[in-house]
């Protein structure tokens, strides 16, 4: 005997076997959650499947169990206290999270920030990015049976960890933006620490190549498995490193340069797949980080040709934008960042919106999974790259 989930008659609602003994479901469909507290789904998102023996015909992702209605806390806090909401959503990539909200302030004012703070600012978002990129490196093998991956790709970590601790002061949240610039200047002797932290990475990227790249049981995992087409990443506003993969050539830092960034159009590449599947999104994963790198030694040479000069704008007392509306986005690790601000010339947002990368690319698994085995659906949903809290807000 099967236990079924039934609603009401006159809805039309289909019967779904969420349990079942015997031969019930051979013929009937199963539905599966995975989550919301589950290894898989990086945070408490769930899954809701169902199921044709081993193989997934629906998906819904359910989000929301971590929503923290960070959008109306913005509404009741003025423009210098809005930086510590903005850039906690996607805890891997709080400086650019920091960066976006600032840029849309900025461009209400009609404020210009001194050339060194500009490229401050390009060098630290490029470090925030391969931080970002470097946990998503080690966890994915780690989420397929590979546990070597995540040390190495940790060990990277903490050398770039040491050095925005060190300029911050912050771990995670660093705090660094503010409106019209930088919190301060760089200690002394910083850039070249970065220059040897940068370097100390780029060392060891090799190895996580070799370790998963050319890894067979790795290959075999991933091949072919989770193809996201072009048109569906485009339907559903999937972007970064994801949307690349799929063939989708799109990156704010070279098409609607921001920063310093049209500077470096030589110096930056836009990584690209047409693959769409698991194994695509991993290597533009690991390209882009090594161009990253890349930029930030750009930076870093840039920095070293400047005069010494402020890192930041001297602000009124109580900072007011005026009345109007403004969108800002920014090309996040994870994908496209925006924000939409509206002021009613008070020293608060009337209305912020926010735009996050996560949650437009965790639609697309309602699309993708359907068809793929279960077995395959953690290598899916890994490759995905997406952090919860930039889904919930």
């Amino acid at each position: 005997m099967a236990e079924t989930e039934t609603g009401p008659a006159a809805a039309g609602t289909a019967t779904h076997t969420t349990v079942g003994v015997g031969g019930a479901a051979e013929s009937t469909d199963m539905v599966l959650n995975i989550g919301p507290q589950h290894p898989s789904t990086h945070g408490v998102l769930r899954l809701r499947l169902v199921l044709d023996g081993e193989r997934i015909s629906q998906a819904e992702p359910v989000v929301g169990y971590m929503h923290r209605g960070a959008e109306k806390l913005f509404e009741v806090r003025d423009y210098r206290q809005i930086v510590v909401l903005a850039n906690r959503h996607d805890w891997l990539s709080a400086f650019a999270n920091e960066l976006g909200v600032v840029l849309a302030v900025e461009r209400m004012l009609g404020m210009e920030v001194p050339e060194r703070a500009v490229w401050l600012r390009t060098l630290l978002a490029e470090l925030n990015r391969v931080l970002n990129h470097l946990m998503f490196l080690g966890s994915y093998p780690l989420e397929l049976g590979g546990i070597t991956p995540m040390f190495y790709a940790f060990t990277e970590r903490e050398s770039l960890q040491g050095v925005l601790e060190e300029v911050s002061g912050g771990r995670m949240h660093y705090m660094f933006n503010r409106v019209g610039g930088l919190k301060e200047e760089l200690p002394a002797g910083w850039t070249g620490r970065a220059r040897a932290a940068v370097a100390e990475v780029r060392a060891g990227l090799p190895r996580l190549d070799e370790l998963v790249l050319g890894n067979e049981v790795f290959r075999a995992r991933t091949r072919g498995v989770g193809v996201l087409g072009a048109e569906t990443a485009r339907a559903y506003g999937v972007t970064g490193p994801i949307a690349r993969a799929s063939g989708v050539d799109f990156d704010l830092r070279r098409d609607e340069p921001y920063l310093a960034y049209g500077e470096l159009a030589d110096t930056l590449r836009v990584v690209t797949r047409t693959a769409g599947d698991c194994l695509a999104r991993f290597e533009v994963l690991l390209e882009q980080t090594r161009n990253a790198l890349e930029l930030a030694d750009a930076c870093l040479d840039r920095l070293a040709e400047l005069p010494p000069g402020p890192v930041n704008q001297r602000l009124p007392k109580v900072l007011k934008a005026p009345e109007g509306a403004t969108y800002a986005w920014t090309e996040n690790p994870l994908g496209v960042n925006g924000y939409y601000l509206v002021s009613k010339g008070e020293k608060t947002p009337h209305r912020l919106k926010l735009r996050s990368a996560s949650f437009n690319n965790i639609q697309a698994l309602r699309e993708l999974l359907p068809g793929t085995l279960v077995a395959d659906m953690v290598a899916t949903l890994g490759s995905f790259f997406f952090v919860v809290g930039d889904i919930d807000k």
